[in-house]
């Protein structure tokens, strides 16, 4: 009575007469599943329709795959395989796995072929029944295809994107690659050759193109010009800023005058030019080299550490100096000291004391002062060598936040010379 009366939820064999139900109930072979086993495979060849009396199934594309698709679940009342009674032979076009413990009767081609003679009726439900799954199935397919094309248009959509961002680096590494180019170009290729003095330079930068520069160039037969500088920020916008004030101070420098005058009409240039968001720290120097006198102008620069003939390092004597390209009435350090026989003047970024070890701590000017301690009598490019060597050896191996940039001059005059 039980099983004639789910017979009768089923939608193929609803309109079925109840003498004919109960035939079905009593003849038809009843298949039991437990959970997760599988009762067909898709492309397995197909012989039988099922109905499902207890328990649930799942309808699945792909099974056993990394593309498995759930396409539906049926439960009692709900019937699968039914294209393998009409098209004998036909291949199971999606596999079957039970959700969990199912009974489930089975109908064989015998079976159905001797319910269409009793029951010839039943043709136009079958048509009905297999007309809605086919329309629920071609929507189905339309949704699943729309879903690939917007996944097909999103990567296509990403792929631009990603190329436009390749050239885009590629352009922009190119355009670093001329700016640190035209940087080191700016950078003396040689470094002056003066009887009784030795220069020494190094520049480091914290990217391809930093804001520091130098420059070390003779004025005329007895005079050295001696300049370094730190633009405020990094990259190209301040290597540009650098080569414009490189350029102003050289072409003023030929227009003679003390460091002071020549950095007040550089600083004048900047300020007409408008560039109110970038400025530059610079220390100018000029050396007369017969008597070791050092004139020097400082724009807001760190200040210049002195290495006697005996060891002993000292700051020179300062005022309050500001940066250049930002006041029209500027304030200037300037002063006069003559360089020692034997000693060493080391001019410097603040690269040099504010670089850091792993554990956040910077360099300093202590330490500066310790490592320049130990060069007395070195070479200027020896002491430069010798101050990167013991900063990377403090940093070991953490990044670098700001550019590093030495000059030096050491002295090799005799004692007594003036």
């Amino acid at each position: 009575m039980a099983q004639t009366i789910l017979f009768k939820k089923v939608p193929l064999l609803s309109d079925l007469p109840r003498k004919e139900l109960d035939y079905l109930a009593a003849t038809l072979q009843i298949v039991n599943l437990a959970q997760g086993e599988v009762l067909f495979c898709e492309c397995d060849q197909g012989e039988s329709l099922y109905i499902i009396l207890e328990g649930q199934l799942q309808i699945l594309l792909a099974l056993g795959t990394p593309d498995e698709r759930q396409l539906a679940v049926f439960g009692p009342g709900e019937f699968i395989g039914e294209m393998s009674l009409l098209i004998p032979g036909r291949a199971r076009t999606a596999s079957v796995r039970a959700v969990q413990a199912s009974r489930l009767w089975m109908m064989t081609h015998a079976d159905f072929d001797g319910l269409l003679n009793r029951q010839p009726k039943l043709a136009y439900t079958i048509v009905q029944t297999l007309t809605k799954r086919l329309d629920a199935t071609t929507m189905l397919s339309f949704h699943d295809l729309q879903e690939k094309n917007r996944q097909l248009q999103q990567a296509y959509d990403e792929l631009k994107d990603a190329q436009v961002q390749i050239i885009e680096k590629e352009r922009l590494e190119h355009e670093l690659r001329v700016a640190a180019e035209i940087q080191v170009s700016i950078l003396p290729h040689q470094l002056p050759i003066v009887p009784g003095y030795t220069f020494g330079a190094l520049m480091h930068p914290a990217r391809m193109v930093g804001g520091d520069y130098y420059d070390i160039f003779t004025m005329d037969g007895r005079r050295i010009g001696l300049v370094v500088g730190d633009v405020s920020d990094k990259g190209i916008p301040s290597a540009i800023f650098m080569a414009r004030t490189h350029a102003l101070i050289m072409a003023e420098a030929l227009h003679g005058g003390t460091p002071g005058e020549i950095l007040w009409r550089v600083n004048t240039h900047l300020i007409k030019l408008g560039q109110s968001d970038q400025f530059v720290t610079a220390l100018f120097v000029i050396l007369e080299c017969a008597s070791g006198k050092f004139d020097f102008a400082r724009a807001g620069h760190e200040l210049p550490m002195l290495l006697d003939a005996a060891g002993a390092v000292r700051t020179l004597p300062h005022t309050t100096g500001q940066a250049i390209g930002m006041f029209e009435d500027l304030l200037l350090d300037e002063n006069s000291i003559l360089l020692p026989p034997g000693g060493t003047m080391l001019v410097f970024t603040d690269g040099l004391t504010d670089c850091r070890n792993p554990q956040g701590q910077s360099f300093g000017y202590a330490r500066v002062q310790s490592a320049l301690a130990g060069q007395a009598g070195q070479s200027g490019q020896q002491v430069c060598d010798s101050l990167w060597a013991a900063l990377a050896d403090y940093q070991s191996g953490s990044s670098q936040d700001d550019d590093v940039t030495m000059v030096a001059i050491h002295s090799s005059l005799p004692s007594g010379s003036s």
